[in-house]
């Protein structure tokens, strides 16, 4: 009888189990979003711009109509039908120096162009005309004939109160992608580069603000988004932007600016020399510019400077041979030429050469160039 009632017992426990489990409330399981991207943005609001982006995006919204486009074309005859097309030749960048259309950009932008094309921001397009060119710089002038309220000159700052750290902001249109912002800091002051004809660009800027091909002949801007410099070049073993960019700064434009718009050209005083050139010089055994001849009436004349001479033998003997102007070292024709673009016509200098083993000084007061 007893264990009739136990297994009766156990009977009746095993099934009062079975049946609150098979209908108690099923388990729980995590639910997943569909679309993945849902997931990354549970939990997550849109985060505020740092005060940093926020001073990229105004400096860019307010420049950028100001950098414009540069399209250079040539002209080439087909050698079958001698028809004439017009071939591409490369773009660049400038920017917009005033309200009177002129467009400031690279020499070696618009090199050998035959025809110019300016985009503006707007994708309107001008045909331009150089009116002043500064190779030794790498600058050109360009003109438009825009409406005024289609030009937005950029402030200019002043470079020389740069310093090594200090944030940089580059425009231009690299491989053709027009608009294109990059930012950087000044990576070094005072650097020398190359012009195309070969002359020494003083002072540069470098920057880590990446620069590639179609930068050249844009702004590098401030914080405060006023220009600074122009991009020019880049070193990179591969052409494009390693982190080592270069641009003329501002204070050099400011100067040779008003000189291209009324001469079409850079002046600089004249000594009244012919100088022999570098390899002769050298090869001659001397160091600094040789005067070749001297010339009528100007002021290397005037002061008792002579050229080389030769014997009755017809041996070459050097005359004058230019070492220093005013405490500055002369070495090569290059040197020379960048000294007397700190002068003016009437200013005087004192002009240091080496003539038979003796060191003489001469004063002289530097004429103004034949112009064309």
């Amino acid at each position: 009888m007893t264990k009739k009632k136990v297994f009766l017992g156990t009977f009746i426990l095993i099934t009062t189990t079975v049946f609150f489990l098979g209908f108690s409330e099923p388990e729980k399981t995590e639910s997943f979003p569909e679309d993945p991207a849902e997931e990354r943005n549970i939990g997550q609001t849109d985060l505020p711009f740092t005060s940093d982006e926020r001073n990229n995006i105004a400096i860019f919204e307010r420049s950028s109509p100001s950098v414009v486009f540069v399209t250079n074309t040539q002209l080439r005859r087909q050698r079958f039908s001698l028809n004439v097309m017009e071939i591409p030749q490369g773009t660049g960048t400038g920017f917009i120096w005033d309200k009177t259309g002129i467009i400031v950009t690279n020499f070696h932008v618009v090199y050998r162009a035959s025809k110019i094309t300016i985009t503006l921001q707007s994708g309107k397009s001008f045909e331009a005309q150089v009116i002043g060119a500064a190779p030794e710089k790498d600058i050109a002038l360009l003109k438009i004939e825009a409406p005024e309220e289609n030009l937005n000159p950029l402030p200019l700052g002043d470079s020389s109160s740069l310093a090594v750290g200090r944030k940089v902001l580059a425009i231009g249109n690299p491989f053709g992608l027009d608009s294109t912002l990059t930012v950087g800091v000044v990576s070094a002051l005072g650097r020398e580069i190359k012009s195309l004809n070969q002359r020494t660009i003083q002072n540069v800027i470098q920057t880590d603000a990446a620069i590639n091909p179609g930068n050249s002949g844009g702004p590098l801007l401030n914080s405060s988004g006023q220009i600074i410099g122009v991009n020019t070049a880049i070193r990179s073993p591969s052409g494009a932007s390693a982190g080592i960019g270069f641009a003329i700064p501002i204070n050099t434009l400011k100067s040779i600016v008003p000189q291209l718009i009324e001469h079409g050209k850079l002046i600089r005083p004249v000594l009244g020399i012919e100088p022999l050139s570098d390899y002769w010089t050298k090869k001659l055994g001397a160091t600094g510019v040789a005067i070749f001849s001297v010339i009528d009436g100007m002021p290397a004349k005037r002061a008792g400077m002579v050229g080389i001479r030769y014997d009755r033998q017809g041996k070459i003997h050097l005359g004058d041979v230019i070492i220093d102007i005013n405490g500055a070292l002369i070495s090569s024709q290059d040197s020379l030429l960048t000294q007397m673009e700190q002068f003016k016509p009437g200013q005087k200098i004192t002009v240091t050469a080496v003539r038979d083993k003796e060191v003489r000084e001469y004063e002289l007061e530097l004429a103004a160039p034949v112009l064309d």
